[in-house]
């Protein structure tokens, strides 16, 4: 029996409380929290009947430590997981620790205002002392190892797909494919089309902030950053085809570098289409991704909260959207003295995801592993403590897991490169 809190009740959210309902036996209590009671209470509706999983609800502002204290402390749960926004990962892993609750999310933290004084001051000086650009980083969750450490409890950090089965892949890799893994390129690719002229398949305000930045990668222990979007080429990816992939830094290749120090170099690659790109820069051109408070009318408005406002909701493309996802990971390194390659990977169908849980492949993708996550830690498959990424655990449960409860992995020993 197990006692667990989701904070969200987006996409992402949505497709988590499904599995854990229909993993009953564990995820006996489940409390779902939001900003928004109503969805919350529309989930546990839709589930009426379908699980003996006990659903609860709750409203709860993710900014309000005091208001998480007293919830976590009502409800006495196992785990936390935040499944909403990475802007409150460091409030919601206080008030675990203040609670004695495991922690769980998606992505890592950042900030709402990446010019707020003290945040950009610390910012500025990683960049000039490691050339690290990144608005979204580890080092703030890394810092509570310690905490997490002394009492027994353990923060999983970034267990959706791409941070976290990427990561899990990377440990796999290393456990039964190399003696030595020398380069690691992680390819994301959507190819589903839900008929928009511009929408984006998760948080609009997480994913436009992400694509927008500087991209970066790590060679031979060196961070290299390079303009948004500027390395591009074209790759076929098995069942969905030929795509246009960029690449984007994303937080992973901070974690594997920082725990696979041996590999020359990693990199992240994510699929576009040229109307999406169109409509990224027109928005940002226009300042409409900017993240400070402008005046309007008398009322402060963030710009890139107000455009969020306006695009569709990602959790309302499901019924819409068709074709497929993949994602994975390409290795080359070194096995019994020769060199090899390998790539291990997912394809998830968006219409079939939607017939099982109402959500697109994107959220199904992430969902599922952040599902997958908490029961390796209530079943005690993962149980060092600590605040850990992925790769540091035993991957073979957890992919079983994903193999099991929607997201098996294909393999190839011949994979085409990126370069």
């Amino acid at each position: 029996m197990s006692r667990v809190i989701i904070i969200g009740c987006g996409g992402v959210a949505k497709v988590a409380i499904h599995k854990c309902c229909q993993l009953d036996s564990v995820f006996t209590d489940l409390l779902i929290a939001s900003r928004t009671k109503e969805k919350c209470d529309e989930v546990k509706k839709e589930l009426e009947g379908k699980t003996k999983t006990n659903i609860t609800t709750a409203k709860i502002d993710a900014n309000d430590f005091d208001a998480l204290v007293k919830l976590f402390k009502e409800f006495k749960p196992e785990i936390v997981m935040n499944l909403g926004m990475p802007y409150q990962n460091l409030i919601i892993m206080d008030a675990c620790l203040e609670c004695n609750s495991h922690y769980l999310d998606t992505a890592a933290y950042e900030p709402m205002d990446v010019n707020e004084p003290k945040w950009r001051e610390r910012y500025e000086k990683r960049v000039k002392e490691k050339n690290f650009t990144a608005y979204f980083d580890y080092s703030y969750q890394w810092e509570y190892q310690e905490k997490f450490a002394k009492k027994g409890l353990i923060a999983l950090l970034g267990c959706g797909f791409d941070p976290g089965v990427s990561q899990a892949y990377v440990a796999y890799a290393k456990k039964h494919e190399f003696d030595r893994i020398d380069e690691i390129d992680i390819l994301d690719c959507n190819g589903g089309d839900h008929g928009y002229p511009f929408a984006t398949n998760f948080n609009p305000e997480i994913n436009l902030r992400e694509v927008s930045s500087m991209g970066a990668y790590y060679e031979n222990g060196k961070w290299i950053s390079i303009p948004p979007m500027s390395i591009h080429q074209k790759y076929n990816f098995d069942g969905v085809g030929e795509k246009d992939i960029y690449l984007l830094h994303h937080e992973e290749i901070e974690s594997i570098a920082k725990n696979l120090p041996e590999v020359k170099r990693i990199r992240f690659y994510m699929t576009f289409g040229e109307s999406y790109i169109r409509h990224m820069n027109c928005l940002q051109n226009v300042g409409l991704l900017g993240t400070k408070a402008i005046d309007y009318e008398g009322h402060k408005i963030v710009p890139i909260q107000f455009l969020k406002a306006l695009l569709p909701d990602p959790a309302s493309l499901g019924s819409r959207t068709k074709g497929k996802t993949n994602i994975g990971c390409i290795f080359k390194g070194i096995k019994d003295g020769k060199e090899k390659t390998y790539y291990i990977y997912n394809v998830c169908d968006h219409q079939e995801a939607y017939k099982e849980v109402g959500s697109q492949a994107v959220s199904y993708t992430t969902g599922v592993p952040a599902m997958c996550g908490a029961l390796m830690i209530l079943k005690g498959y993962w149980t060092t403590p600590g605040a850990k990424t992925v790769e540091e655990y035993d991957p073979d449960p957890f992919i079983e897991a994903l193999d099991k409860y929607g997201l098996p992995k294909r393999e190839s020993y011949n994979p085409v490169l990126v370069d």
